[in-house]
């Protein structure tokens, strides 16, 4: 399993380098990749048909609890498939739809890794690395968003998308944390058999709000939703892939790995149905708003991820099966649409609902993959749509509480979805067409067979639902804690309440479509409402951030140093002293403390002479000098105490300071202008009181017992683990080797950063004149 997800990675890193080859006419070949990784994982459906669970760990930071380990169930292998085999379509499709694109190999190499780390985040056992994969989703999904990187639109949707996505990844990265240090291990499998304990601990509701975080932002929930239909400005190709089958996924695949470990209780399953809820209905609701034909798909794949979240909230078997179900219903009846979408807009140069008509008389293949997909979108039999439909309908009405507004919910939400179905799949290429689209012609068959491959898929699987039912749905439901023995998928479950349900559907939502046409004016009433929608709020609640933010910088970083070692020192002396202030344990012994010495106080009248000297002096080089002097008085100090090594680093170090102060200073006027008394005032008073906070500090440091635990193990141990005759030199090795590496990697990426500005070679009306 690790050889498959790192196979990503490598091409990407092989496209690097041989890029060009691809380009042309082998631009096809890259699809051999993502196929024979759909390969390699249909070799598993037998074994875990069976119920065998496959699982592969490979030590990576075990200090940190960090491993490779990787589990293959029911639910990671159904997304490995849609991973892989929808990604195979869509690669085969960019060599046709980015024919002869600039950067086609780039685009290729950001596709690869983008696969590689969902594969990664699905098959992940451990959730540090789980938290890995998770953001170079958001990382690579940043770069394809915004692979038209000259359109300003493009530019933005990625950063938006890379802001609430990465907002998502601090959320998961603080829930693991979190569940690790309530569990004491970050492997999934194990915190599986420790749900009582988990359930049970006084975090377990922080870590359920912060994995909320991570799935929310991800998978588009109300109110983080807006990025989606934002990141609509980037090719088909990748709209097909990230925002049908794979990445707005992972909000939901995560539910659904942790509901085994978190759900059950109230806060977890009240809130999914909630936030589902209310997102399924919202976004089915603006889709009938919109003209663009990425605009219903993208809103209309919002309300599908909210029926998900909806379903796993549910928390039942019958829940559970329709979520999987649903889980291959939307990708194929999605991605279909995805693909025609591209294919009409490449080929008559628009989205627009408004005037797109009659195309089947000018690319019927087109035509039949999108009247497909809108019958499964719709769930009309004999598609699997019909299947998933009957199934969420059933589970719904089993809720318990509330069933009544749920149903009446999900009704509406399904009804307002077979509407933005037709519009998508069918619209487009029923009626008369326009003049204007009388030259177009049939796409390249890349093009066109992948949609009708899968939406022949979804018709295929709804007429014969036993072929997915024992390999990929009941395993599913298995791995999510239910129970799909005594369930069987069929198309008919006889006359109920449920097929009354469907057939209301079906027929509200059909009339609905030839009553209700896409219209720029209904779109343009909505957008009148757009002050208040998240998008604007967030927009608004950065513009307060940025301006907030450039007041704080302007008053606490002005640019002067010594304002910055002010405000650290000010903050150091309020926080640390209010601490011993409150704190009733600070006792200070000074029975055992030494007899102050007569060369002791002079050597201390000698410091503050010097001190007193270098603050009013009007001279600089007096003031280095005089400081000068207070080093050589420290000197003598560690001479005093038996420290000779330390007085000679110390007399070194201060010797070098003078000289070098004296070279620095010798340019400048020799005598000081410092008229700012205030300014002197209050620095005096905050060296007084960081002073008397040092001395506090000492006095209880040297009050405190003596614990010699550390010092007898380095003792004991410096020659034999370290090799060092001196225990001085073999701690300062032992702490200072992490440090130096984290100096060194800092270094190493300022040298990139100098490396790449001295490269930089900017056009004449580029350069700042």
């Amino acid at each position: 399993m690790l050889t498959a997800i790192l196979s990503g990675f490598l091409f990407a890193i092989f496209l690097v380098f041989a890029g060009k080859i691809f380009k042309g006419k082998f631009a096809v070949l890259t699809a051999l990749l993502p196929l024979g990784l759909f390969l390699y994982f249909t070799q598993f459906l037998s074994d875990v048909a069976n119920g065998k669970v496959i699982t592969k760990t490979i030590e990576w930071v075990p200090s940190f609890g960090a491993s490779l380990s990787f589990t293959l169930d029911g639910l990671s292998l159904l997304f490995s498939l849609m991973i892989t085999g929808i990604g195979f379509l869509v690669f085969a499709y960019t060599a046709a739809y980015l024919k002869r694109h600039t950067y086609l190999d780039r685009f290729y190499g950001y596709l690869s890794v983008f696969m590689a780390a969902m594969l990664g985040l699905v098959l992940s056992d451990n959730l540090i690395t789980l938290f890995v994969f998770w953001e170079l989703t958001s990382i690579s999904s940043f770069f394809l968003i915004g692979f038209n990187n000259t359109n300003p639109a493009s530019r933005k949707s990625a950063l938006t998308a890379l802001g609430v996505t990465g907002l998502g990844g601090m959320f998961l990265l603080a829930a693991a944390l979190l569940l690790g240090n309530i569990s004491g291990t970050y492997s999934i499998a194990e915190m599986l058999t420790m749900k009582e304990a988990i359930g049970g601990s006084e975090y377990y509701w922080l870590a359920v709000v912060l994995l909320f975080g991570a799935a929310f932002t991800k998978s588009a929930q109300f109110p983080f939703h807006f990025w989606l239909p934002g990141a609509m400005k980037a090719p088909t190709p990748v709209s097909t892939y990230l925002h049908s089958a794979t990445m707005v996924k992972a909000g939901v695949y995560l539910l659904m790995r942790f509901t085994p470990v978190l759900g059950g209780q109230d806060i977890w399953n009240t809130t999914l149905i909630a936030v589902g809820g209310v997102t399924m209905l919202y976004s089915a609701f603006h889709s009938v708003f919109r003209t663009d034909l990425k605009g219903i798909l993208a809103y209309s794949t919002i309300s599908a991820l909210g029926i998900l979240v909806f379903l796993t909230g549910l928390g039942t078997s019958e829940a559970f099966l329709a979520a999987a179900i649903f889980i291959v219903v939307h990708a194929l009846y999605k991605a279909t649409l995805f693909l025609v979408t591209g294919v009409v807009d490449l080929q008559s140069g628009t989205r627009d609902t408004t005037v797109l008509s009659g195309l089947n008389k000018v690319m019927l293949p087109v035509g039949i993959a999108g009247f497909l997909a809108a019958i499964s979108s719709a769930g009309i039999p004999p598609s699997i749509g019909f299947l998933g439909k009957e199934l969420t309908y059933e589970a719904t009405m089993h809720a318990g509480g509330l069933t009544i507004l749920l149903v009446v919910a999900i009704v509406l939400t399904k009804i307002l979805l077979l509407w933005a179905g037709f519009v998508a799949g069918i619209k487009p290429f029923t009626g008369k067409l326009p003049e204007k689209f009388s030259e177009v012609k049939m796409p390249s068959v890349l093009m066109w067979v992948p949609p009708v491959l899968l939406a022949l898929l979804g018709i295929i699987f709804g007429a014969f639902p036993a072929i997915i039912e024992a390999p990929l749905i009941k395993p599913v439901v298995k791995a999510l804690g239910g129970d799909a023995g005594e369930q069987h998928l069929a198309l008919w479950h006889g006359f109920n309440m449920v097929f009354v349900l469907s057939l209301i559907t079906i027929g509200v939502g059909t009339l609905l479509y030839f009553i209700l046409k896409p219209s720029s004016r209904k779109e343009d009433a909505m957008a009148r409402l757009d002050f208040i929608a998240p998008e604007n709020l967030m927009w608004k609640f950065n513009r307060a951030f940025s301006w907030f933010s450039n007041l704080w910088t302007n008053i606490f970083q002005n640019g002067y140093l010594r304002n910055y070692v002010a405000i650290i020192i000010l903050f150091m002396v309020v926080l640390v002293g209010y601490t011993l202030l409150i704190s009733s344990k600070m006792v200070i012994d000074y029975s055992s403390l030494a007899e102050v010495t007569a060369y002791e106080i002079a050597i201390m009248l000698i410091m503050l002479l010097s001190i007193l000297f270098t603050v009013f002096t009007d001279s600089r080089l007096a003031a280095v000098a005089a400081m000068g002097i207070v080093g050589l008085a420290i000197c003598a100090i560690f001479v005093f105490y038996s420290a000779p090594d330390l007085a000679m680093t110390q007399f070194s170090i201060d010797t070098l300071t003078v000289i070098l102060f004296v070279l620095v200073l010798y340019r400048l006027p020799k005598y000081l202008k410092l008229s700012d008394y205030k300014m002197r005032i209050r620095d005096g008073v905050l060296s007084l009181l960081f002073g008397a906070l040092i001395t506090l500090l000492a006095l209880e440091v040297l009050s405190e017992p003596a614990n010699s635990d550390i010092a007898d193990f380095y003792a004991k141990n410096a020659y034999l683990m370290a090799h060092g005759k001196n225990v001085v030199n073999v701690i300062l090795v032992d702490f200072r080797g992490t440090d130096t590496m984290l100096e060194i990697s800092v270094l190493a990426i300022a040298a990139i950063g100098v490396f790449g500005l001295l490269k930089l070679r900017l056009k004449t009306s580029d350069r700042v004149k």
